[in-house]
């Protein structure tokens, strides 16, 4: 399947598809939170920090780009030309949404809140990169999609090598992935033993699928085969995994406890 030469500015449609799933995002997390009945003016202040810095974050983590190509540099110039990393955005969200609870001394867990709308508007995002950017790497599989001139042309960095070549749909595979997650979270928002936890379930199942991903994703190898991205989920998966591995052994010793008390 030959993917479509897009009639306005890619950086337009880009655009669009974030800001809905922006918009699809926010609906959702001031949904669950009503659901929840924990809607009130605090998780709004939580709600702006965390986009925020989520912006922020996401144009800063990839401004390096900028950096190397610009020849006078401004802080302004990366955060309006600097591009957008989701995993940035991710993290900033994260540190974001933290730092807003610490500020306002807001207790009450929020990530279970935040969870099924990252899902979902990432989710919808991603279509905004699968028509503006490189799909993935040569694949022989026949799901492979195709680019041609015209719409390589608008595309930095696409390899005139992969130009009428099938590709992986990259980015298809990551629609997938978040729409199911978001069927998964709503799912086990109903268990007691992962109350306050979905938003850290959904980090690393996301971590492990990403790092993945990569492979053929065509991104930028930095080091031993891997790209920067993979190099960023290394130690974010280990922290999340000892993070679930730290909270399952209590729970593991109270069972021991409770037979070793009916033995």
């Amino acid at each position: 399947m030959r993917l479509p030469t897009l009639p306005i500015d890619p950086s337009v449609v880009h655009g669009a598809f974030l800001a809905l799933g922006t918009l699809a995002a926010v609906i959702v997390f001031l949904a669950e939170a009503r659901r929840r009945r924990t809607l009130d003016d605090r998780l709004f202040t939580i709600l702006t920090g965390a986009l925020l810095c989520g912006g922020v974050a996401a144009k800063l983590s990839t401004s390096w780009r900028y950096l190397a190509a610009a020849p006078d540099p401004t802080l302004l110039g990366a955060l309006l030309y600097g591009g957008k990393s989701v995993l940035g955005g991710l993290a900033g969200a994260y540190l974001g949404a933290i730092l807003t609870k610490r500020l306002i001394g807001y207790r009450a867990p929020t990530g279970d809140v935040f969870a099924p709308a990252v899902a979902l508007g990432i989710g919808i995002g991603r279509f905004g990169c699968l028509l503006t950017e490189t799909p993935g790497t040569p694949t022989g599989f026949p799901w492979g999609v195709t680019v041609g001139a015209s719409r390589a042309a608008h595309i930095p960095g696409f390899p005139p090598a992969w130009i009428g070549v099938p590709l992986h749909p990259s980015f298809v595979y990551e629609i997938a992935f978040h729409f199911a997650m978001l069927a998964v979270l709503l799912r086990l928002r109903r268990r007691p033993d992962l109350r306050g936890e979905l938003f850290k379930v959904y980090l690393l199942a996301y971590a492990v699928f990403r790092f993945l991903i990569e492979f053929v994703r065509g991104n930028e190898v930095v080091w031993a085969g891997l790209t920067r991205s993979q190099l960023f989920l290394i130690p974010s998966t280990l922290l999340l995994a000892g993070y679930f591995l730290r909270r399952r052994r209590p729970a593991a010793m109270g069972e021991i406890r409770t037979l070793e008390g009916t033995l």
